[in-house]
């Protein structure tokens, strides 16, 4: 094999290599996010409190994806919310 060539292949493998850089990093670059200050503050639980769950509050809105976590009103930047959690915020008005 010549210098040429494997100068050439070498490219090639660079050139693929670099393409799917942006492809791979978007598949790694999701994840969930929570609001320890707003949990904290109101008390939030990943359990249920005298029957009391997210499922059946006002303000919780299940991910499409998976029904047991979501997102909540109340708790803004925060995807990571239990459907089973339990906070003092919780209503059914």
């Amino acid at each position: 094999m010549s210098a040429n060539q494997t100068r050439r292949k070498l490219c090639k493998s660079a050139g693929v290599v670099f393409m799917m850089l942006p492809i791979m990093s978007v598949g790694t670059s999701a994840h969930a996010t929570t609001n320890a200050e707003l949990r904290a503050k109101l008390k939030y639980q990943t359990n249920p409190k005298n029957g009391n769950s997210c499922t059946s509050c006002l303000e919780f809105t299940p991910a499409p994806a998976d029904q047991t976590v979501g997102t909540c009103k109340v708790i803004p930047g925060d995807d990571e919310i239990s459907a089973h959690g339990y906070c003092d915020a919780w209503n059914t008005m």
